[in-house]
């Protein structure tokens, strides 16, 4: 599973099982604030979010984003993990 970050827009998908699992943003000043996150429904409960999340991070890291967590899922991903507590707001 890979995450594909469609900068058109905002958001990025994995497709899992030909679903499509997406976290959504808005860039302000350089900065990602992560708005969004679904996985469909009926995968969920299976760790794809966290997957998904966690491979966000690791992305928009590689780019040279900053990002800070809006959406509660994706801000208890962050704080669950000291790599990406440190990383992400």
């Amino acid at each position: 599973m890979i995450v594909t970050h469609e900068k058109d827009t905002h958001r990025f998908t994995m497709e899992i099982n030909g679903e499509i699992a997406k976290v959504e943003y808005q860039l302000k000043e350089g900065k990602m604030y992560l708005t969004y996150s679904e996985v469909p429904y009926p995968l969920r409960g299976k760790g794809y979010g966290k997957i998904l999340v966690e491979q966000t991070f690791e992305q928009l890291t590689k780019e040279g984003y900053t990002a800070k967590a809006v959406c509660s899922y994706i801000r208890a991903v962050a704080q669950r993990s000291e790599k990406w507590n440190a990383i992400i707001e």
